[in-house]
């Protein structure tokens, strides 16, 4: 089942926190560049623009090893892993 939450903090280009979670929420089918790696603020700045302070529905579809939330994640209806994906081909 798909929650609203606001986003608290973004952690890079595919991982942000929430209020209502203990534990981030990585975006599904997306792997933005790690810290020290070449792209990381870039993309970390991208999906601070998109998501920052903003509510977006969270669709959990799996939790990782860590064990956070693998989900699709929507803002005002535009899917953010799409965006994402599309953003990080440039």
């Amino acid at each position: 089942m798909a929650r609203k939450e606001r986003v608290t903090k973004v952690i890079d280009g595919d991982t942000f926190k929430t209020s209502a979670r203990k534990n981030p929420v990585r975006l599904a089918n997306v792997n933005a560049p790690e810290k020290r790696q070449t792209g990381f603020s870039k993309a970390k700045n991208q999906l601070t623009n998109l998501i920052q302070g903003q509510e977006v529905l969270i669709d959990t579809v799996a939790r990782d090893r860590f064990r956070r939330s693998v989900a699709r994640v929507y803002e005002g209806g535009k899917s953010i892993n799409k965006e994402m994906q599309r953003r990080l081909k440039k």
